[in-house]
């Protein structure tokens, strides 16, 4: 559940530098497994690529952004929160509000993100393959909620 005064609200470009480093945080913690070369290049991707062309929302505190899901029609293409909000629920509330907006969704999520995994496991998403991300050279799983 949401603290009342939390909001979600649509990405705006302002937003864009607080985005990216919660998005380096969180992936720190969630992906330290990646190469750092890679990072550094989803890094430049998030500010010129992702943010901009993804359905983004935000969730705040007090004027603050704490997190935010990136949606690419109904897939998950990032759900990244600062650690230190986890556990607060904001992530199932992202993840809610992405639902009421476009009914069921996919991801697809590190095997080696047991973050990630275990939250999406908790939400009801299951396993319905997996694949090599070439760039990353990572096992990939993909998930789906049921009626997806």
């Amino acid at each position: 559940m949401k603290a009342p005064n939390t909001m979600i609200r649509q990405y705006q470009p302002e937003d864009t530098g607080a985005l990216v480093e919660i998005w380096q945080m969180a992936n720190d913690l969630a992906h330290p497994f990646l190469p750092e070369a890679f990072k550094a290049q989803v890094a430049q991707d998030m500010r010129n690529i992702y943010l901009p062309n993804a359905e983004t929302w935000v969730i705040e505190q007090n004027d603050r952004p704490d997190g935010f899901i990136a949606l690419v029609g109904t897939e998950i293409g990032g759900l990244f929160l600062d650690p230190a909000m986890h556990g607060r629920g904001m992530g199932k509330a992202l993840t809610d509000h992405a639902v009421n907006l476009h009914g069921p969704l996919t991801v697809e999520v590190f095997a080696k993100n047991r973050i990630g995994r275990a939250f999406y496991d908790r939400y009801g998403f299951d396993e319905t393959d997996q694949y090599t991300h070439e760039p990353s050279e990572e096992v990939t799983l993909k998930m789906a909620m049921a009626g997806r």
